[in-house]
């Protein structure tokens, strides 16, 4: 691998992969998903398998290597029968080794990064315990969530100054299940269609921001993924933003209130929702939503208030006010449970990782941990990277690696 340049990746492999994993069993090992992924190099050469070294960078990173060069360290410090476990050659008589820090630099550096987002999310998906087993009946299970948010990795500035953003949708648990990047030359709204297309949504509420509080968008969802939506409207959607501001809200009795504390906020919010049947020019719109949130910051004293209106074509029946509080609330989660994480505890801002795939397959890997944490019932991610980097074999055992 080292000294030889990775041949281009042939048009359509990401799209094929993301076929193979829809056939694939529900409950394919990690291994299996990611074996799957493209190989981008060619294979005069090649010494360590593409999913030996994609599955020794998802154990460094559940380790707490944040970096390129950490991941290498991590591999090279492994023992053999982890790299053995992971599906390292045996070389007699030196059995497995470790891929150089070169390797690992040019395979994540040119992976095709659907590919692997999409063997990440399809291995959590299908441990999801949202997930409804598929011999429930639809009627009586409890609807899902899916809230789609972008995050920008501010640290990984390419040479034209453009910096690499991503689209990412969360189940209610935590686990990212689709992730896309947003090309520099556009926005969040073409990634959206594409990102959910290939995802079961029957019967699952999507929550989004007001970018995405497109009319296509509604269609799409209700129409050809029979799902839900709550779609906050803001500005972008002047005519609608102000019908609704002008409905008789006084006249609506409050029907829920909550309150949290916490990342140093007190805040309240009021929920008033009122079922329309004509006059809101949003696809398959069933019912307003009106939510007051009043914040205050613990330390400065400092009261804000605010005013959202959201749409949805759930209808009253199928959702009251307090339950679509709680999903819009619910939606914000993305940012505490998953980007906020990668921030804080994984440096994500501060990484210097900037070449080629390299940020975004970083990002994917954080995914995986993430959620793989969460599966186990962690909630506090930084002890538990703590927690696998004292045992080379705990990565292993939590991606379900044997």
């Amino acid at each position: 691998m080292p000294g030889r340049s990775a041949s281009p990746i042939p048009a359509g492999l990401g799209q094929l992969a993301v076929a193979r994993l829809s056939a694939a069993e529900e409950h394919s090992s990690l291994l299996d998903c990611l074996a799957t992924v493209p190989d981008p190099r060619r294979a005069k050469g090649t010494r360590h398998p593409l999913t030996f070294v994609l599955a020794l960078a998802a154990c460094a990173v559940l380790a707490g290597a944040s970096s390129l060069t950490a991941i290498a360290e991590w591999a090279a410090d492994a023992p053999a029968t982890v790299l053995t476990a992971l599906g390292g050659p045996n070389r007699e008589p030196s059995g497995p080794t470790a891929p150089a820090e070169d390797t690992v630099r040019r395979v994540l550096q040119c992976i095709d990064g659907d590919a692997l987002d999409t063997a990440i999310s399809s291995w959590l998906a299908a441990r999801d315990r949202d997930r409804p087993p598929s011999d429930q009946d639809p009627l009586e299970q409890p609807r899902r969530s899916l809230a789609v948010d972008g995050k920008t990795i501010r640290g990984a500035r390419r040479t034209d100054g453009t910096q690499v953003h991503l689209l990412a949708a969360m189940t209610g648990t935590g686990l990212v299940t689709a992730q896309r990047e947003v090309d520099s030359k556009t926005n969040e709204i073409t990634v959206f269609r594409p990102m959910l297309a290939e995802l079961d949504l029957a019967d699952t509420v999507v929550t989004f921001d007001a970018l995405h509080s497109q009319t296509a968008h509604a269609r799409f969802l209700v129409e050809e993924k029979k799902a839900h939506y709550i779609a906050v409207i803001k500005g972008n959607q002047p005519l609608l933003h102000r019908h609704l501001k002008r409905l008789p809200w006084r006249d609506v009795p409050l029907l829920g209130r909550t309150r949290a504390t916490e990342h140093g906020r007190d805040e309240i919010r009021r929920v008033k929702t009122a079922t329309v049947t004509r006059g809101l020019d949003f696809p398959h719109a069933a019912q307003a939503v009106q939510i007051v949130r009043r914040r205050r910051i613990v330390a400065a004293g400092k009261v804000t208030l605010e005013r959202v209106y959201a749409v949805t074509d759930l209808t009253a029946e199928q959702a009251d006010a307090p339950e679509i509080a709680h999903r819009v609330r619910e939606h914000w989660g993305i940012e505490n449970k998953i980007h906020h994480v990668r921030d804080t505890t994984f440096a994500e801002d501060a990484s210097r990782v900037r070449t080629g795939t390299s940020p975004r397959a970083m990002a994917a890997l954080r995914n995986l941990a993430i959620g793989a944490l969460r599966l186990t019932g962690c909630d506090n991610i930084a002890a538990g990277l703590r927690k696998h980097g004292r045992d080379a074999t705990r990565p292993l055992a939590t991606l379900g690696i044997t």
